[in-house]
C-alpha cells in the first residue's frame, strides 16, 4: 500500500466513524439546549391528591402553600437564592429531566387518594412539564430520577423557608 492509501484507509477507518459518533452524540444535547441556566426564568411544583392540587410552589412570585400536619391551610413568601436556582437546575439535568416523557403513571379509576406531582420548569424559549403519578411503577432507573427530582425541589423549597425563618 502506499502512502497515500494509508492515510485514506485510516481516515475512512477511525476518523469517518469518530465524525459520525460525535454528531449522533451532540444532537440530543443541542436538541435540549434550550434549558441553559441562564435562560432559567422559574420552577413551580405542585402536589396532592386527586384532581386538587392545594400544595403549591412558584418561584417567581415565592407564593407556598401547603396544607400542614393538622390540616390547616400555610401560606408563605419563599424565595429561592441563586445558589437554589443553580442546584436545582443542575439536579434536573443531572437526573435527566428533559428526556422523561410529560406524564409518569396514570391517574388509576379505582384508587382515589393517589398522590399527583406536578413539576414545570420555564426557561425563556421552552419549558418542560412533568406529571409524576405516586403509583407509577414503570422502569426503576426512572422512578428513581423522577423521585430524586421531586426531593430535590422539596428539600430546597423547605431549606429556603427554613432560611427566611418565617
Amino acid at each position: 500500500m502506499s502512502n497515500k492509501a494509508k492515510k485514506i484507509f485510516l481516515a475512512l477507518t477511525v476518523i469517518v466513524p469518530f465524525i459520525i459518533y460525535c454528531v449522533a452524540y451532540y444532537i440530543p444535547i443541542f436538541r435540549n439546549a434550550p434549558f441553559r441556566l441562564n435562560d432559567f426564568v422559574s420552577v413551580q411544583y405542585s402536589w396532592g391528591v386527586n384532581d386538587s392540587l392545594e400544595n403549591h410552589y412558584n418561584s417567581v412570585t415565592g407564593e407556598y402553600q401547603y396544607i400542614n400536619s393538622r390540616d390547616s391551610m400555610v401560606r408563605k413568601k419563599v424565595l429561592l437564592n441563586h445558589d437554589n436556582i443553580i442546584y436545582l437546575h443542575s439536579k434536573a439535568r443531572e437526573l435527566g429531566l428533559w428526556n422523561f416523557p410529560d406524564t409518569l403513571g396514570e391517574k388509576s379509576p379505582t384508587s382515589k387518594q393517589i398522590p399527583r406531582y406536578v413539576i414545570v420548569f420555564n426557561y425563556k424559549e421552552k419549558s418542560k412539564r412533568v406529571v409524576i403519578y405516586a403509583n407509577f411503577d414503570g422502569n426503576p432507573k426512572l422512578v428513581g430520577a423522577a423521585v430524586g427530582v421531586r426531593k430535590a425541589i422539596e428539600e430546597t423549597i423547605n431549606m429556603a423557608e427554613r432560611r427566611s425563618g418565617k
